[in-house]
C-alpha cells in the first residue's frame, strides 16, 4: 500500500479528471482514468481487458456488466458498468474502431499490444503532478479513490471489503485511510466546553 493515497477532495478529483478531458485532451488516457475510478479494478486487470469484455459486438451495445477473474486473487468478479463510463467508452471506441479481440487500452503506436503498467503509471503521475501537485498518486489511487468516496457517500466498509476482495475489515479500513479519518472526525466534532 505504501504512500499511494486516494484523491480525497471532490474538487481535487474534478481537477484530476479534467486534465485528460480538457487541459491535455486524450480520450484513451481519460477513459483509462475514468475506467479505474468507476470499476475499482487493479490496473493489471484493466490492462488485460479486451473490447469484447465491455462491448457486445453482435448486439452493438455496451455490456451492463464486466465479468473477469482477477489476476492477483484468482477470484471471479462482476462489475457493473455505469452509463457515464459507457458514454466515455463510446467516444473512445469511435476514435479506435477496434476489433473484439483488441485490448481496451493500447499503445498509440500498436493497437495490438496492451498499454504497459509503467506507461499507465506515467499517465496517472503526469495528471497528478499537473493538477494536484503531488507525487503520491498512482494507478492504485484510482481504486482507493473509488473506495474512499463510496465510503464517504455511505457505502458500508464491509461491502467495500467484498468489492475489493480483502480478507478482513481491518485491511479495508487501512487501505482507505478510514481509521485516521474516523478518529480525526471524532476529535473535530466533540465540544466539551
Amino acid at each position: 500500500m505504501g504512500t499511494t493515497q486516494p484523491i480525497r477532495g471532490k474538487d481535487e478529483l474534478k481537477k484530476f479528471l479534467n486534465y485528460y478531458q480538457n487541459c491535455q485532451p486524450n480520450i484513451r488516457n481519460y477513459s483509462l482514468v475514468l475506467f479505474g475510478l468507476h470499476t475499482a479494478l487493479r490496473i493489471s486487470d484493466i490492462l488485460n481487458l479486451n473490447w469484447e469484455d465491455v462491448y457486445d459486438f453482435d448486439g452493438t451495445c455496451f455490456r451492463d456488466h464486466l465479468f473477469l477473474r482477477e489476476q492477483k486473487t484468482g477470484k471471479e468478479n462482476i462489475v457493473a458498468l455505469n452509463n457515464h463510463l459507457k458514454e466515455t467508452l463510446k467516444l473512445y471506441m469511435k476514435s479506435r474502431n477496434p476489433a473484439p479481440e483488441d485490448y481496451l487500452f493500447t499503445k498509440t503506436t500498436n493497437y495490438g499490444r496492451p498499454l504497459s503498467r509503467s506507461q499507465a503509471f506515467r499517465i496517472m503521475k503526469k495528471a497528478a503532478e499537473e493538477t494536484l501537485h503531488t507525487s503520491h498518486v498512482s494507478c492504485h489511487s484510482l481504486r482507493k479513490t473509488f473506495g474512499y468516496h463510496a465510503w464517504k457517500q455511505g457505502v458500508p466498509p464491509a461491502l467495500l471489503m467484498d468489492i475489493f476482495n480483502h480478507s478482513s475489515y481491518g485491511v479495508t479500513k487501512k487501505y482507505l485511510g478510514i481509521e485516521q479519518d474516523e478518529r480525526d472526525s471524532i476529535f473535530m466534532k466533540i465540544d466539551l466546553s
